[in-house]
């Protein structure tokens, strides 16, 4: 190894231009076979390792995000639900709702997909270079009713505030008291006109007072802010889960 080499290879390891590193030499041989100016060379050289870190910011965006697994829309089955408008929901995947920094709402019953399309979206926008992050309702209420036992509530609200998406999934699915209805609001108004929420929910919006324990005050400013700007999705049927059994 001569001493350019050398000092080639150290500057792209201490640049961490891993692609240039990686396949320098090839490129070189590469140019050379095709006859290739320098600039021709080094754009190829740089374009690549581009892409590469691109590729990388994304997986990156998708790790960050903490989805419980990776669903996409092609997956999705369209004839399982009784009723659903895949229009509406393809035109979601358009994203103008989080440059508008607007809402979607999924409700319907367990087993319809809720959760399949809440995925396949948050998904897709981390890889158009939106960030995202997956939770629970219940986790988000656990995780700062212990930041308020612990005196780091600022910090902990920062987490579910910073991301340009929230995916809250399963909202209704168990109760919330007094103080979880309150930290949950407080997400809830901090993000607003802020950054987009997506929110699945088993409970239709008649049905939310009793999420929030019965206090028509916290879920009346938590439905003021939720649907202001805000794409409602409704999908009706039996679970797909449950189908199998439900045929036999």
């Amino acid at each position: 190894m001569n001493k350019i080499t050398e000092n080639l290879q150290s500057n792209l390891q201490y640049l961490k231009l891993s692609y240039m590193y990686e396949n320098y030499q090839v490129a070189v041989k590469h140019a050379a076979g095709k006859g290739l100016d320098h600039l021709s060379f080094l754009n190829n050289l740089v374009e690549g390792e581009a892409c590469s870190y691109k590729e990388r910011s994304i997986e990156r965006k998708i790790r960050n995000a903490k989805l419980p697994c990776i669903k996409t829309l092609e997956q999705f089955n369209w004839n399982h639900p009784k009723k659903i408008n895949r229009l509406q929901i393809e035109n979601l995947f358009h994203l103008n709702f989080i440059e508008k920094k607007e809402n979607v709402v999924i409700l319907g019953p367990c087993g319809v997909g809720k959760s399949h399309i809440g995925n396949a979206l948050t998904e897709y926008a981390c890889r158009k270079g939106y960030s995202a992050l997956y939770s629970p309702a219940v986790d988000i209420i656990n995780n700062l009713t212990a930041a308020v036992a612990t005196n780091y509530l600022e910090k902990a609200i920062k987490k579910y505030i910073a991301p340009n998406i929230l995916y809250i999934d399963e909202l209704g699915y168990l109760p919330v008291d007094r103080q979880g209805a309150n930290l949950l609001f407080q997400i809830i108004s901090k993000r607003y006109e802020t950054g987009s929420i997506i929110l699945t929910s088993n409970r239709t919006f008649k049905e939310w007072p009793k999420i929030f324990n019965n206090d028509s005050t916290i879920t009346s400013a938590v439905l003021d802010r939720m649907l202001h700007h805000c794409e409602v999705v409704v999908i009706e049927g039996n679970s797909y889960r449950m189908k199998d059994r439900i045929d036999s």
